[in-house]
Order: structure tokens, then sequence, then C-alpha cells
């Protein structure tokens, strides 16, 4: 489709603009029109601004060709307007610009400079438009993107064109080689012969020249091309990068697959013309024939190979064939996957295509560094069947390293040897690509990774490879901890939020990273820029209150959140990272009852624990918290039924839920109501009542509670062995009292005697699923848990 065209379907205000400009043209607006295809097609740049004239000239004159043909066209017809504006634009034009060629050529150049310009702001006008109407879901292409696109059509066109420019040369060369063998020199009229000739000559070298310059300017508009092509396969990468340690997922490559493989398909396209040219140059060639010497042919072949070997990059970075989430971490023995592809989608249909994989080609020089084998096979071979269907890609599935053994021991403390989760190694991958008789060697690494020997060492190579892949500014940098830089805050702080968003879709919010900031660098007064955290202090140095690392003690609350806490983190209604104070001062103003969920900093395991505001009779404002959380206690109860079922002990040990309200003010059931179980319908049939668990806190009614003073649930760990045949019943630690015809109360008098007690009629097991009560001979049936609490169990006895 001709630009103008384009032009004709804009909207109205820039159709105006349209008229408006050739209103005040020699070119009248239908010339244009009837014209379009030709006067677009001619390079009026280069006939402007070059000081020789010759292509001006020819170009007047092709022009003057064009007119006399569309007025010969039109001339039996009744468009007598459209017939009288060719006759004086070809008069005028011979008027003004008879001697002055490239002028005319000025004027051209500057009206399809203009008509660019409208259709530009057109289209960011309509951009614009679809930007504020449509999903906000749908990525917008950028203007690069749309320049990309606008040059490989442009291009595409180029290269028609200069097809058929050299098909018309090759004809014009066989009608010169004709008439240079059927000259006769003895002939009446070989002096015409001869004038012929000549003419035919320079006819012959014009065209050359022209073909010449064509190729020239369609080989400088490739390298454009590759430029921008290459720029956004670097935004990808470093996207892919960034994606690997967490962040949003990035774009995939089929977009970029398709722009690579028009842009070698047009370079390949390219270099056959050339080729063309210079095997006519071999057939007729004369004194200073233009392709003898100044054929682009090297510079194409430049080109070509540094697309080609860019295009080759690794899809997929390494990653374990498990479950979480954490590319670029391997284990020896366990399985990984790995994809490589090539994104110019171009294939002889007889050649298939091998890439060999191997790792640490260039073993970096580190005492101690641990060398590998991949296991079971390096190698993987693309047919063109496959090729076609799927595009170049080499998925390498079920890989393993294997360690080979060296005399040097102690991996990892012995002095001088670098520690395990700080060592990096790197995949390499080669594949010889043959396509159109040219062959290159591709070559292409993957992100480095950090190989372990035990799952333990897990967090700490995920800690190391976030810190490479945030700070280095070489990625394939395997020195990288011999002397590791410093975080700035800046840069640390999305990528901790990012470790959330990668396993929950819910990042940190600003309040949350105010206090992991506060935590990491204290009560500083710089620049969030100037915040620097060395290595050591993020991954090694025990810090208080729970004296373990900072990333120990973030990567466990993760885990926690990730295991347990998923969906109403997800939902927002965690507060998180709040410090006991920061909780008093949040809650302090609100109604009692209000609470909020927070993370512990000094819990070992990573734990949750539930904060709620008192006001006392003296209008004193105290902060309630249960001890924390952890999985070994989520795991036997949700975090939601916990809150659901809570009793805090109130004067004469009548039980109350104290948490009434999430933070800010959201009834506790709307909050988490979603998240209930559901009560199970009991039937008359069913044989033993379903058991639930609570937590119970005691309260001392002559003691008063201190702000941020913890509320510890116990639960007693009952021996689980049964002991039979007692010759008398043992004295108990706790009281039987009885509520109801089914319900017994279990009062806990010591609950240490307890635990190191042996086991009663009365003991249950808790911990297992299903319940099974542990029995004494004469028992006469089964009791079931329905409550347990520090201090007090409810049983419910079955009916018989």
């Amino acid at each position: 489709m001709a630009k103008w065209e384009i032009l004709q379907g804009l909207d109205r205000p820039f159709q105006e603009r349209l008229h408006e400009l050739y209103s005040k043209s020699l070119l009248p607006m239908d010339v244009r029109k009837h014209l379009a295809s030709w006067i677009e097609d001619q390079n009026w740049y280069q006939a402007a601004m070059d000081p020789d004239t010759s292509h001006a000239y020819l170009l007047f004159h092709r022009l003057l060709d064009q007119l006399a043909s569309q007025y010969n066209n039109y001339s039996q017809e009744s468009d007598l307007l459209l017939q009288h504006n060719l006759r004086k634009f070809c008069r005028d034009i011979q008027a003004l610009y008879q001697d002055k060629p490239n002028q005319l050529a000025g004027l051209f150049y500057d009206l399809l400079l203009e008509e660019k310009n409208i259709m530009s702001q057109a289209q960011r006008t309509q951009q614009s438009f679809f930007q504020d109407h449509v999903d906000p879901e749908v990525p917008m292409k950028t203007r690069q993107q749309q320049e990309i696109e606008t040059r490989i059509q442009e291009l595409k066109d180029m290269m028609q064109k200069l097809i058929k420019d050299v098909y018309n040369l090759s004809d014009l060369q066989d009608v010169f080689s004709f008439r240079f063998k059927t000259q006769n020199p003895s002939a009446p009229n070989q002096a015409r012969q001869q004038q012929l000739l000549q003419e035919t000559l320079n006819d012959l070298d014009r065209k050359r020249k022209e073909v010449l310059d064509a190729s020239r300017t369609l080989l400088g508009q490739c390298s454009t091309l590759s430029t921008l092509l290459l720029q956004e396969l670097d935004e990808w990468k470093e996207q892919q990068q960034k994606a690997c340690i967490g962040a949003p997922a990035h774009r995939g490559v089929d977009q970029l697959e398709s722009w690579f493989t028009d842009g070698a398909k047009i370079l390949f396209q390219l270099k056959q013309q050339l080729q063309k040219l210079e095997d006519l140059s071999n057939e007729v060639s004369y004194e200073n024939d233009p392709l003898k010497t100044k054929l682009p042919l090297q510079g194409l072949l430049e080109l070509l190979q540094l697309l080609l070997q860019r295009a080759f990059i690794v899809e997929s970075q390494p990653q374990m064939v498990l479950p979480v989430n954490r590319p670029l971490v391997l284990k020896t023995g366990n399985k990984f996957s790995v994809q490589t592809r090539l994104l110019v989608r171009l294939q002889d249909a007889n050649e298939p295509l091998t890439v060999h994989i191997s790792i640490d080609k260039h073993t970096p020089q580190i005492k101690g560094f641990r060398t590998f084998n991949i296991l079971p096979s390096e190698r993987k071979t693309l047919t063109p069947e496959k090729g076609r269907s799927q595009g170049l890609i080499w998925d390498f599935r079920c890989l393993t390293v294997k360690e080979q053994k060296t005399s040097v021991s102690g991996k990892g403390s012995s002095e001088g040897l670098p520690i395990v989760t700080e060592e990096l190694h790197i995949f390499n991958f080669t594949v010889q690509y043959s396509y159109q008789g040219l062959k290159l060697d591709l070559k292409t690494n993957s992100l480095p990774v950090v190989i372990i020997s035990n799952m333990n060492q897990l967090s700490n190579a995920w800690a190391a490879i976030l810190w490479f892949n945030l700070l280095s500014s070489d990625p394939q940098n395997q020195k990288f901890f011999s002397k590791p830089p410093k975080a700035p805050w800046t840069v640390l702080g999305p990528a901790l939020s990012w470790q959330f968003f990668s396993c929950t879709d819910r990042g940190l919010d600003q309040e949350q990273l105010n206090m992991l900031k506060k935590k990491l660098f204290g009560k500083e007064h710089k620049k969030e820029s100037q915040l620097l955290l060395s290595w050591i202090t993020f991954s090694k140095q025990d810090s208080p209150p729970g004296k373990q690392p900072f990333w120990t003690w973030f990567d466990k609350i993760l885990d926690l959140v990730h295991t347990h806490l998923k969906e109403i983190w997800k939902d927002g209604h965690i507060k998180g990272f709040v410090t006991r104070a920061q909780a008093l001062r949040l809650l302090e103003k609100k109604l009692p009852g209000t609470f909020l969920l927070r993370f512990s900093e000094t819990s070992q395991e990573g734990g949750i624990t539930c904060s709620w505001v008192e006001h006392q009779d003296d209008d004193k404002v105290v902060l309630q918290s249960v001890e924390p959380y952890t999985k070994e206690i989520l795991q036997l109860v949700p975090i939601t039924e916990i809150i659901r079922h809570y009793q805090l002990l109130a004067e004469e040990n009548v039980p109350e839920n104290p948490l009434c309200f999430l933070y800010p003010g959201i009834p506790r059931d709307e909050a988490f109501g979603p998240y209930y179980r559901e009560k199970d319908d009991f039937m008359n049939h069913r044989k033993y009542l379903r058991r639930e668990l609570i937590v119970v806190s005691n309260r001392q009614v002559d003691e008063v509670q201190s702000p941020c003073q913890s509320l510890e649930p116990e639960v007693p760990d009952l021996n689980l062995e049964p002991h039979l045949g007692w010759e008398q019943e043992p004295e108990l630690p706790f009281d039987l009292q009885e509520i109801g015809d089914d319900l017994l109360t279990l009062k806990v008098n010591d609950i240490e005697a307890l635990n190191n007690d042996i086991l009663t009629r009365d003991a249950i097991l808790l911990r297992d699923d299903p319940v099974l009560p542990i029995l004494t001979p004469g028992d006469e049936g089964p009791t079931s848990v329905s409550h347990f609490m520090e201090g007090t169990a409810t049983f419910d006895l079955p009916n018989y």
C-alpha cells in the first residue's frame, strides 16, 4: 500500500493539514495521487544532496516520462481537470527546473518529509487514544518497536525494487552483449552501430551505478535496523536476568524472532543480488566499472554474521525440575533443564543443526574451583522438520551435573577456598550453522549458576544469585564474589519486593520496604541512593534482635508466606514487616480489639504473630502479642482458624476472642470469612465427632500487661506411647470438671508434670490425623478432642 493511501485514511484534522500543504505547492494533489507509487519509490534525498547532478537529471527526465504516460492514459477520458494539471505541471517544471533538477528533487523530498511528519503525529494521537481506552493489561508497542516494523516493511519494498532493477540491468547487459558481438566493422552503418553501442554502454554504466547506490542504501538501512533489533534484544536479556530473580515476567521472544528472521531474510536476499551483480561484472566489465570495486559484499557479510551471532540465545536459563521457582541454582544429581534458541528462523531443508553444551569452557583461575561433568548427553540435534514446525529451539531436559573428584577436600571450609554458594559456573553452547552457503560457528552462554550439594544450601545460593544479577556489570564474571560490590537500597529494595511477588503475585508496599530499610540501615538520614549494604551484612553477619543474618530471617518468612499464608498475603490482610513499636503506634488510636498480623523479628524459624490493642481502666493503651506461629503450628491449624477461634481467658477463666477488627477496622469475620473451613454436617450415623484445635492464652488477673508483652501459648508435648497394665491410677496433674452431659473439661494444674508424666486414660494423640485415642484396660470407649488450648482441653464424649 502506497503511503498516499494511508494519508487519505487519516482523521479530518490531518486531512486538512495535507490539503493545506499541497495548496501552497507547485505539485497538484491529484498529480501526487496518480503518481503516488512512483514518487515514493525514488531516492529524492540523494538526488537533492548529491553534488553530481546526474541522478537528479535522470529523475527529472523519468518524471517527464511519467507525466506524459499519465496524460496519454487520461486523454480519452473526461477528467479534464487532471489533464490540465498534468500538462501545466509538466510545463512548469520544464520552465523552472530544466537546468536545476536537484532543486526539483528537493521539492519532492520536502513534500514527502512533511507527509511523514503528518502521518507520525496522527499515529501518536491514535496511540494516545488507545492508551486511554484499551485494557491496561494489553501492552502497547513502544515507538522503537513501531519504527522497527515500519523499517522492515520499507526494506521489503526496497528489496523488491532492487530485485526488479537487477533483473532490468541483466536485460540491458544482454542487449549490450548482443550489440557488441554482432557489430560489423565493414557494414555501411558501422558508425551508427558504434554510436548505438556507446549509448547502450552509457545506459549500462548509469544503471549499474543506480543499482549499486540502491544496494548500498539498502545495506545502510539494514544496518540501522540491526542496531534497533540488537537494542531490543539487549533489553529482553536485561528483563530476563531480572525475571530470573523474581521480577515480573518478561515478554517472550516470538516477536523478536519474527523481526530477526525478517531482517536476516532481507540480508540474505541482498547477498544474492550482490552476487548476481558480481557475476554480471565478471561477464561484462569496462574501465571504471563500479561493480568491480564498490560492491558492499564484505560489509554485508559482517552485518549478517553479527546478527546471527547475537540471535543465538539462551531462552530459558538453567533451572532444577522442582516446584521451587529459583532458577540458576542447581544441585548435583538433581535433574535440570535449559533451552537455547536461534531467533533467525532460517534452516536449509537438508541440514540438521546440532547444539553442544559444556560447562566452564574458560575455567577461571581460582584456587579450589570445582569442575563438573554433564550427564547424560552433551548434544541435541534439531532436524529440518522440527525446525519448520517449532522453530530453531534446542530444549535440553533431564540433565544433571556430577562433580569431578579432586584431591582437594573440605570444600567451602578450608581457608583460601571459595564458598560453594559463591562459586559461579557457566554453561556454554555452540552450533555449526549453515544457510545458503554461509557457514558460521555460533556461540552463547548461560547466566552464571551456583551448584550446591545439599538442599540446605539453597537459601544462601539464592542470595548469591540475587546479589550477582542485581549488581554485576558483566554477566560472565565468574570472579564476582572475590570482591562483591555493595548494593544501593534503591536497587535492593525492589528486588526484595520481587521475592514476594514471584511466589504470591503481591510484592511489598512502601511501608513494608521502609521497615526493612530501617532494619538494615537504622535511622539513617542519608538519601536512599547513598544507602549501601555490603554482601557480608546482607547474607552472613548476625544482626539483632533475632541474632541471625538478614537474608536468613527474610527468606524463612518468605517460605512461611509461600507455604501457609499465600492467599491472605495476596489479599493484603497481612501487615507484615512491622516492629512492635510501629504496631503500637498504628493501633493505639483504634477501637479495642483491633489487631494486625506481623512477622516476628526474633523467631529463628520464621513466624507470624497477632498483635492487638487493649484499653485499660486507667485509659492506658497496651499492645498484646501472641507468641509467633511457625510452620510447625500452621501446618496443623491455618492462621485463619487460629484467628477465628482464638480465646483469651479473662476473670473466672471465661474465654473471649480479643481479635475483633483487622487493621484498620475491618470486622474479623468479614476479612477472614472467605478462608474459614466449612463446618462438617454432623449426621446421626457419624460415630465420632470431628476435632478442632484452637489456641488459648491464659491471663493472670492480678498482673497488668505492659506494652508489647507476649502471651505465649504452650502446646504440651505429650508422650504418645500407650502404657498398659497399670496396677493403680496414677496421680493426675489436672482436674476433670463436668460441663454438660457430653462434655468434660480437662484443667491442667501442672503443665511440666503433664509433659513428663505417663499417659492416663484421659490423654489423647494430638499431632496425627486422624486422631486415635489412647486407651487403657477397662475403658468403655474412645474419646475425641474437639478443643485444645493452653491450660484447658475440652473432650466430646460420643453416645453409645
